[in-house]
């Protein structure tokens, strides 16, 4: 993803990955964000994701695909949890930027038993 350009002001790239992040962090039922082909003990102890677990792609009608890897917790219905993460992250993208999310992507790359 190359710089976002809405509005008069252009977005790193990085900035809608962080937005993304937190939003998912702070779902109920997701232990951690993950990398399928890195995942390790990192992303347990900051906010930042591991490399790979949220990509965004900006689309040609200016909006933005989100996709998400996660670690659920057990215990938490997966189908719940993965809509939870969807509109976490449509509502927080659109807060914080105002840019429409025309979908979310969720992976679940484990179950970790509390």
């Amino acid at each position: 993803m190359s710089n976002l350009n809405f509005e008069g002001m252009a977005i790193a790239e990085g900035v809608v990955e962080t937005i993304v992040t937190i939003a998912v962090q702070d779902v109920e039922g997701v232990a951690s964000l993950s990398n399928a082909h890195a995942n390790g003990i990192l992303g347990a102890f900051g906010k930042k994701a591991p490399s790979g677990s949220v990509e965004v792609v900006v689309n040609e009608d200016d909006t933005v695909s989100v996709a998400v890897r996660v670690v659920a917790l057990y215990g938490h219905p997966l189908p719940g949890l993965a809509q939870s993460i969807r509109e976490a992250v449509a509502d927080a993208v659109m807060t914080q930027i105002g840019i429409t999310v025309s979908e979310v992507n969720v992976f679940i790359d484990g179950i970790q038993f509390a």
